[in-house]
Order: structure tokens, then C-alpha cells, then sequence
């Protein structure tokens, strides 16, 4: 059997996807959060922040997501999918999720000041499994850095 390593198929990987588009967000001077939603071993979607692009303080990685995901399934609810983050979805998006019914979460890195954990899984619908610290390092790193240079400048 092939180890999660090595598979294509594994979180590692996924959130690999998830990265890349944390790093087209940070191109075009946006927090540089990305997201992937898989089902059936499938990126169905893909996103990263376009909050300054679009002027929609709601144009976070997730939701834009989410949204991708419901239409290329025809279905609001996303119970047999999987959305992998690069951070901690904040409290709006965790809501999001709750009434996606998302089957599984997984982020990266987590978000101390802004996070959903800080008030609690309760905000997500009870059967969303969730798991985090996948390639936790590299993208608080870059978050770390984006803020870092916007404080030089």
C-alpha cells in the first residue's frame, strides 16, 4: 500500500493545492489564504482571499470555496466533501460551513486572534470531522511574512 506521503490522493497533498493558492493571493497583496474542496478524491474547487479585488470584506478563501463547490454540485450541502484551508476559518466562514454541512475541515495553521476554536467546534454543524497542523509551518510562515512587510511599508 502506497503511504500518505507518496499519494496523490493524500491531505498532505491537498493541502499542497491549498498552498499554491495562499501563494496567488500573496501575488496580488491579498492575506494569502487559499483553499481546495475535494470530494471523491476530486479538487472540485478552488480559492484563495479576493477581499481587496472584489471590495467584499466576505471574499474570504472559504467562502468563495464553498460557493464554487454548491455549483459544481448543483447542491448547497457539502456533506461528502472535504475543504482544506491554510488557516483557521474565522468565525463567518465557520458558520458558512455549519450550514454547508461541510463532511470534513482540515487547516494549516492556526488562527489565534480570529479564529472559530477560540469560541468553539459548536459553531460548525456536529458531523463536520476536523483536523489541523497539516503543513502548519510554511503557511504560518507566509502569513507571518505578508504581515510583516505590510508593516514596513
Amino acid at each position: 500500500m502506497e503511504s500518505e506521503a507518496f499519494s496523490v490522493f493524500s491531505d498532505k497533498y491537498f493541502m499542497e493545492q491549498a498552498f499554491k493558492e495562499a501563494l496567488k493571493a500573496k501575488a496580488a497583496d491579498e492575506v494569502p489564504v487559499g483553499a481546495v474542496v475535494v470530494c471523491n478524491n476530486q479538487i472540485i474547487a478552488r480559492a484563495h482571499n479576493q477581499t481587496e479585488l472584489l471590495n467584499d470584506v466576505t471574499a474570504h478563501a472559504e467562502i468563495l470555496a464553498l460557493t464554487a463547490a454548491e455549483q459544481y454540485l448543483g447542491s448547497k450541502y457539502l456533506d461528502s466533501c472535504t475543504l482544506y484551508v491554510t488557516l483557521e476559518p474565522c468565525v463567518m466562514c465557520a458558520g458558512a460551513l455549519a450550514w454547508a454541512q461541510l463532511g470534513r475541515l482540515v487547516y494549516a495553521a492556526e488562527d489565534d486572534k480570529r479564529g472559530f476554536e477560540k469560541i468553539g467546534r459548536q459553531l460548525l454543524h456536529p458531523s463536520t470531522k476536523v483536523e489541523f497542523g497539516i503543513l502548519q509551518e510554511p503557511c504560518s510562515q507566509l502569513l507571518k511574512d505578508f504581515f510583516k512587510q505590510k508593516r514596513k511599508a
